[in-house]
């Protein structure tokens, strides 16, 4: 193993990656912020399993959220290395 490489946290972030619902929340998110209702409009599941795979890629380490009144906005902490995640998965 390499030394200072956590791997143990970069495989959380393919393990996150690697639902179908988190991979496209994680897309969608490349293009800017969206509240979790614009989330739930374009993924068409219930809030609470929107949630569940929001705190997923929170737990990675892939996204955050500011707070807006109610409403929760995500957005990604590196979208360059998402986009280039993705990049390499097509």
């Amino acid at each position: 193993m390499t030394p200072n490489i956590d791997y143990k946290k970069e495989s959380q972030v393919f393990k996150a990656l690697s639902h179908p619902a988190r991979l496209f929340t994680v897309e969608t998110l490349l293009e800017g912020e969206k509240c979790v209702l614009d989330i739930h409009d374009l993924l068409k599941t219930s809030q609470p399993n929107i949630s569940q795979h929001l705190n997923i890629l929170r737990y990675a380490d892939i996204v955050d959220y500011r707070q807006d009144g109610n409403l929760r906005c995500y957005f990604l902490k590196r979208p360059e290395k998402m986009k280039t995640l993705i990049n390499v998965l097509r």
